[in-house]
């Protein structure tokens, strides 16, 4: 099967607008879901500053980004997603939200569409439960910002067919991501290593052995990292930390995965990081990252 059209749920949000931009500006006509039209518009904005930062670094021409943006439509009726070869979902971390999505879609899409989830902590199999096409779901986890990051995690459920895998790969592929394989298990590969990490650096804050600036920009100097720690729990949000750990020292006992007391509590103050202008670090305005 070929893939030509894409919808991104959750569009609205960082992660799936991210998402909807690896798309359209691979060449797929995109289509933008949430069901917030505001959040959309906000989004669009952010994307259109981000491509116009591009073309002023000459990192992208003035007609493709034109032609870009012009793949990019905006829609808040789910019924809009009735003409799509490829839904990728980037909604709300908890698995009954992405059931249901997955159920509704499966009554609204055509028989070959394929779905695939952008969670990095729930089960494929379970949340390919939720519709009556369970071998064609497949696990797609992006990066954060997924317009700057390459990397993907491609994990089958236990329903997953090869041929939905391997179509899902190859749209990897020329949307110019590296995918990489995973079994389905909460964290994949990356969050394995990240979460309790993180944590790790939440925890040297709290014991006060260093500021948060001077923690990250140890981590970047000598490990040669692009961005430090609390820098990347501020960019991903602080309370999805929180679900993160909710879902791994459950299942696996490490204590470095639970969540550190200074976390819960800065999620308690609404200090979630970039997207309340507030977390390990303050921010003025809700731009883009990148952009």
């Amino acid at each position: 099967m070929k893939i030509e059209r894409v919808a991104v749920c959750g569009a609205g949000g960082t992660m799936g607008a991210g998402i909807a931009i690896v798309a359209a500006r691979a060449g797929f006509e995109t289509l933008c879901f949430d069901s917030s039209l505001a959040g959309l518009e906000a989004a669009r904005a952010e994307t259109e500053g981000f491509f116009a930062k591009s073309v002023e670094r000459g990192k992208l021409g003035a007609a493709d980004r034109d032609a870009t943006l012009a793949r990019m439509e905006i829609c808040s009726d789910m019924e809009s997603l009735d003409g799509v070869d490829l839904v990728i979902e980037a909604v709300y971390e908890d698995l009954g939200v992405k059931q249901e999505l997955f159920g509704r879609l499966h009554s609204i899409c055509p028989a070959h569409t394929l779905f695939a989830s952008n969670t990095s902590t729930l089960s494929i199999t379970e949340i390919a439960s939720g519709c009556d096409r369970p071998e064609q779901v497949v696990g797609m986890h992006f990066c954060l910002p997924a317009q700057l990051m390459k990397l993907i995690e491609m994990s089958p459920g236990l329903h997953t067919s090869d041929e939905t895998f391997d179509t899902a790969w190859a749209f990897t592929e020329a949307a110019g991501q590296t995918p990489v394989k995973t079994q389905d298990k909460p964290g994949f590969i990356l969050n394995a290593f990240v979460v309790p990490f993180n944590n790790d650096a939440i925890r040297a804050v709290e014991a006060g052995v260093a500021s948060p600036e001077d923690i990250d920009k140890a981590l970047k100097v000598a490990l040669g990292y692009r961005m430090g720690p609390l820098e990347l729990l501020d960019m991903v949000g602080l309370d999805t930390q929180v679900r993160l750990c909710e879902a791994f020292y459950p299942a696996t006992l490490d204590p470095r995965c639970a969540a550190p007391p200074l976390l819960r509590r800065m999620v308690a103050a609404g200090w979630l990081g970039r997207k309340s202008g507030r977390g390990f670090y303050t921010y003025d305005g809700g731009k883009m990252f990148g952009s």
